[in-house]
Protein backbone atom coordinates (compact mmCIF):
# COMPACT_ATOMS: atom_id res chain seq x y z
CA UNK A 1 0.00 0.00 0.00
CA UNK A 2 2.66 2.99 1.32
CA UNK A 3 4.72 2.27 -2.30
CA UNK A 4 1.46 2.44 -4.72
CA UNK A 5 1.25 5.72 -2.16
CA UNK A 6 4.30 6.65 -2.95
CA UNK A 7 4.05 5.87 -6.99
CA UNK A 8 0.48 7.74 -7.10
CA UNK A 9 2.16 10.96 -5.68
CA UNK A 10 5.26 11.06 -7.88
CA UNK A 11 3.21 11.03 -10.91
CA UNK A 12 1.13 13.69 -10.18
CA UNK A 13 3.96 15.50 -8.96
CA UNK A 14 5.74 14.89 -12.49
CA UNK A 15 2.67 15.88 -13.81
CA UNK A 16 2.23 19.08 -12.59
CA UNK A 17 5.68 20.17 -14.40
CA UNK A 18 4.15 20.26 -17.55
CA UNK A 19 2.20 23.70 -15.72
CA UNK A 20 5.43 24.74 -14.21
CA UNK A 21 9.03 23.99 -14.58
CA UNK A 22 11.25 23.30 -11.30
CA UNK A 23 13.27 26.40 -12.08
CA UNK A 24 9.97 28.40 -11.84
CA UNK A 25 8.79 26.71 -8.70
CA UNK A 26 12.01 27.16 -7.34
CA UNK A 27 11.56 30.61 -7.95
CA UNK A 28 8.45 31.29 -6.41
CA UNK A 29 9.68 29.38 -3.34
CA UNK A 30 12.33 31.74 -2.58
CA UNK A 31 10.29 34.88 -3.13
CA UNK A 32 7.68 33.46 -1.20
CA UNK A 33 7.89 34.95 2.80
CA UNK A 34 9.53 32.66 5.15
CA UNK A 35 7.25 30.63 7.33
CA UNK A 36 6.29 31.38 11.40
CA UNK A 37 8.43 29.12 13.30
CA UNK A 38 6.81 26.32 13.96
CA UNK A 39 9.65 24.73 16.10
CA UNK A 40 9.43 27.66 18.38
CA UNK A 41 5.67 28.26 18.32
CA UNK A 42 5.46 24.63 19.71
CA UNK A 43 8.02 25.08 22.33
CA UNK A 44 6.15 28.12 24.10
CA UNK A 45 2.99 25.88 24.90
CA UNK A 46 2.43 24.45 28.37
CA UNK A 47 -0.52 22.29 27.23
CA UNK A 48 -0.35 19.49 24.62
CA UNK A 49 -0.07 21.30 21.07
CA UNK A 50 -2.72 19.67 18.77
CA UNK A 51 -2.48 19.43 15.30
CA UNK A 52 -5.93 19.46 13.13
CA UNK A 53 -5.91 17.31 10.00
CA UNK A 54 -8.24 18.52 6.90
CA UNK A 55 -8.81 15.15 6.58
CA UNK A 56 -11.22 14.14 3.16
CA UNK A 57 -10.68 10.61 2.99
CA UNK A 58 -8.35 7.99 3.25
CA UNK A 59 -7.27 4.24 2.10
CA UNK A 60 -8.62 2.21 4.83
CA UNK A 61 -12.01 4.50 5.71
CA UNK A 62 -12.92 5.77 2.30
CA UNK A 63 -15.03 9.10 2.20
CA UNK A 64 -15.12 11.08 5.71
CA UNK A 65 -15.96 14.50 4.96
CA UNK A 66 -16.81 16.77 2.28
CA UNK A 67 -15.03 19.61 3.37
CA UNK A 68 -16.13 22.20 0.72
CA UNK A 69 -13.98 24.98 2.19
CA UNK A 70 -11.37 23.80 4.06
CA UNK A 71 -10.12 27.34 4.97
CA UNK A 72 -14.09 27.45 6.99
CA UNK A 73 -12.99 24.85 8.73
CA UNK A 74 -9.13 25.61 9.45
CA UNK A 75 -10.42 28.50 11.00
CA UNK A 76 -12.24 26.52 13.31
CA UNK A 77 -9.66 24.64 14.20
CA UNK A 78 -7.50 27.54 14.89
CA UNK A 79 -10.14 29.69 16.91
CA UNK A 80 -10.75 26.61 19.03
CA UNK A 81 -7.14 26.39 19.84
CA UNK A 82 -5.02 24.18 17.22
CA UNK A 83 -1.37 24.54 17.65
CA UNK A 84 -1.45 23.93 13.74
CA UNK A 85 -3.05 22.95 10.87
CA UNK A 86 -2.52 19.49 8.85
CA UNK A 87 -3.48 19.63 5.36
CA UNK A 88 -3.75 16.50 3.40
CA UNK A 89 -2.43 17.19 -0.43
CA UNK A 90 -2.23 13.65 -1.43
CA UNK A 91 -4.95 13.39 -4.92
CA UNK A 92 -6.42 9.90 -5.59
CA UNK A 93 -6.74 8.39 -2.08
CA UNK A 94 -7.30 11.50 0.30
CA UNK A 95 -8.72 13.71 -1.93
CA UNK A 96 -6.11 16.60 -1.20
CA UNK A 97 -4.67 19.15 -3.10
CA UNK A 98 -1.66 21.72 -2.94
CA UNK A 99 -5.03 24.18 -3.55
CA UNK A 100 -6.87 22.89 0.15
CA UNK A 101 -3.12 23.91 1.66
CA UNK A 102 -3.05 26.82 0.01
CA UNK A 103 -5.97 28.10 0.92
CA UNK A 104 -5.72 27.19 4.80
CA UNK A 105 -2.35 28.93 4.81
CA UNK A 106 -3.92 32.08 3.86
CA UNK A 107 -6.64 31.56 5.93
CA UNK A 108 -4.47 31.27 9.52
CA UNK A 109 -2.24 32.57 11.82
CA UNK A 110 -0.81 28.98 12.91
CA UNK A 111 1.58 26.82 11.14
CA UNK A 112 0.61 24.48 8.56
CA UNK A 113 1.94 21.02 7.48
CA UNK A 114 1.96 19.71 4.22
CA UNK A 115 0.97 15.71 4.61
CA UNK A 116 1.80 13.70 2.07
CA UNK A 117 3.97 10.86 0.56
CA UNK A 118 7.31 13.26 0.11
CA UNK A 119 9.98 11.73 -2.07
CA UNK A 120 10.96 15.09 -4.53
CA UNK A 121 12.71 18.47 -3.45
CA UNK A 122 9.55 19.50 -5.50
CA UNK A 123 7.19 18.80 -3.51
CA UNK A 124 8.88 20.83 -0.50
CA UNK A 125 9.19 23.36 -2.93
CA UNK A 126 5.25 23.25 -3.61
CA UNK A 127 4.89 23.40 -0.06
CA UNK A 128 6.96 26.62 0.46
CA UNK A 129 5.00 28.38 -2.73
CA UNK A 130 1.41 27.11 -0.62
CA UNK A 131 2.40 28.61 2.43
CA UNK A 132 3.53 25.94 4.51
CA UNK A 133 5.33 26.17 7.70
CA UNK A 134 5.89 22.32 7.60
CA UNK A 135 6.10 19.32 5.34
CA UNK A 136 6.24 15.62 6.59
CA UNK A 137 8.74 13.19 6.15
CA UNK A 138 7.95 9.54 6.33
CA UNK A 139 11.30 6.83 7.37
CA UNK A 140 9.49 4.05 6.53
CA UNK A 141 8.89 5.48 2.73
CA UNK A 142 12.53 6.40 2.34
CA UNK A 143 15.95 4.81 2.47
CA UNK A 144 18.13 6.92 5.40
CA UNK A 145 20.58 8.66 2.43
CA UNK A 146 17.23 10.35 0.81
CA UNK A 147 15.82 10.58 4.53
CA UNK A 148 18.94 13.24 5.08
CA UNK A 149 18.75 14.91 1.80
CA UNK A 150 14.88 15.82 1.72
CA UNK A 151 15.36 16.97 5.60
CA UNK A 152 18.20 19.07 4.93
CA UNK A 153 16.64 20.59 1.85
CA UNK A 154 13.70 21.70 3.98
CA UNK A 155 15.35 23.50 6.74
CA UNK A 156 17.46 24.97 3.87
CA UNK A 157 14.21 26.86 2.76
CA UNK A 158 13.26 27.55 6.24
CA UNK A 159 10.37 25.01 6.85
CA UNK A 160 10.08 22.35 9.93
CA UNK A 161 9.93 19.01 9.00
CA UNK A 162 7.69 16.12 11.06
CA UNK A 163 9.95 13.36 10.39
CA UNK A 164 7.03 10.04 11.24
CA UNK A 165 8.24 6.59 12.37
CA UNK A 166 6.46 3.65 13.02
CA UNK A 167 9.16 1.42 14.54
CA UNK A 168 12.69 1.69 17.00
CA UNK A 169 14.46 1.79 14.20
CA UNK A 170 12.98 4.01 12.53
CA UNK A 171 12.72 6.56 15.74
CA UNK A 172 16.77 6.02 15.74
CA UNK A 173 17.04 6.54 11.83
CA UNK A 174 15.15 10.30 12.42
CA UNK A 175 17.66 10.93 15.66
CA UNK A 176 20.33 10.28 13.06
CA UNK A 177 19.25 12.78 10.97
CA UNK A 178 19.11 15.22 13.45
CA UNK A 179 14.96 15.36 13.26
CA UNK A 180 13.66 18.08 16.12
CA UNK A 181 9.96 16.92 15.61
CA UNK A 182 9.38 13.12 15.93
CA UNK A 183 5.99 11.65 15.42
CA UNK A 184 4.93 8.05 16.53
CA UNK A 185 2.08 7.29 14.13
CA UNK A 186 -0.58 4.41 15.19
CA UNK A 187 -1.56 3.55 12.31
CA UNK A 188 0.05 0.95 10.24
CA UNK A 189 0.88 2.01 6.71
CA UNK A 190 0.95 -1.41 5.38
CA UNK A 191 -2.19 -3.12 7.67
CA UNK A 192 -3.86 0.21 8.57
CA UNK A 193 -4.31 -0.87 11.63
CA UNK A 194 -3.55 0.69 15.17
CA UNK A 195 -2.05 -0.08 17.72
CA UNK A 196 -2.37 3.11 20.35
CA UNK A 197 -0.03 1.66 22.98
CA UNK A 198 3.18 2.42 20.47
CA UNK A 199 3.92 5.74 21.45
CA UNK A 200 3.95 4.69 24.87
CA UNK A 201 6.60 1.78 23.62
CA UNK A 202 8.56 4.22 21.99
CA UNK A 203 8.86 7.69 23.47
CA UNK A 204 11.76 6.81 25.67
CA UNK A 205 13.60 6.78 22.37
CA UNK A 206 13.05 10.24 21.26
CA UNK A 207 16.08 12.83 22.47
CA UNK A 208 15.03 15.35 25.18
CA UNK A 209 15.99 17.88 22.44
CA UNK A 210 13.09 17.28 20.29
CA UNK A 211 9.54 17.56 20.56
CA UNK A 212 7.20 14.11 20.24
CA UNK A 213 4.19 14.25 18.44
CA UNK A 214 1.62 11.37 18.57
CA UNK A 215 -0.38 10.55 15.46
CA UNK A 216 -3.50 9.08 15.03
CA UNK A 217 -5.64 6.75 16.89
CA UNK A 218 -6.97 10.19 19.16
CA UNK A 219 -11.11 9.81 19.30
CA UNK A 220 -11.86 11.54 23.28
CA UNK A 221 -10.10 13.63 25.37
CA UNK A 222 -9.13 10.24 27.09
CA UNK A 223 -7.01 9.91 24.30
CA UNK A 224 -5.32 12.91 25.00
CA UNK A 225 -4.63 12.58 28.10
CA UNK A 226 -3.46 9.15 27.66
CA UNK A 227 -0.93 10.62 25.05
CA UNK A 228 0.67 13.22 27.42
CA UNK A 229 1.04 10.79 30.60
CA UNK A 230 3.14 9.13 27.65
CA UNK A 231 4.95 12.30 27.52
CA UNK A 232 3.73 13.80 24.01
CA UNK A 233 4.24 17.22 22.98
CA UNK A 234 1.72 17.27 20.36
CA UNK A 235 -1.02 14.97 18.78
CA UNK A 236 -1.86 15.04 15.59
CA UNK A 237 -5.99 14.43 15.24
CA UNK A 238 -7.70 14.20 11.47
CA UNK A 239 -10.73 11.06 11.11
CA UNK A 240 -12.40 12.34 14.69
CA UNK A 241 -12.43 16.26 13.62
CA UNK A 242 -13.89 15.61 10.31
CA UNK A 243 -16.69 13.76 11.37
CA UNK A 244 -17.62 15.10 14.79
CA UNK A 245 -17.99 18.40 16.31
CA UNK A 246 -14.55 20.25 15.96
CA UNK A 247 -14.76 22.92 18.16
CA UNK A 248 -16.09 21.00 21.08
CA UNK A 249 -13.56 18.48 20.56
CA UNK A 250 -10.47 20.77 19.67
CA UNK A 251 -11.37 22.79 22.77
CA UNK A 252 -11.53 19.95 25.22
CA UNK A 253 -8.34 18.62 23.58
CA UNK A 254 -6.15 21.90 23.55
CA UNK A 255 -6.74 22.22 27.55
CA UNK A 256 -5.04 18.62 28.44
CA UNK A 257 -1.72 19.83 30.08
CA UNK A 258 1.83 18.44 28.90
CA UNK A 259 3.43 16.07 31.63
Amino acid sequence: MLEGLYLGATLDAEARLAKSSIAEIERVAIETAIPVDALAHFKARSNVGVIAEIKRASPSKGQLAEIKDPSALAKTYETAGAAAISVLTEERKFLGSLEDLQAVSIAVEIPTLRKDFISLEQQILEARVAGAAMVLLIVAGLEQERLAELHGFAFQLGLAVLVETHTADEVHRASDIGAKLIGVNARNLQTFETDRNLFDTLRALIANDALSVAESAVRNVSDVESYAQSGADLVLVGEALVTGDADKLLREFSNVARV
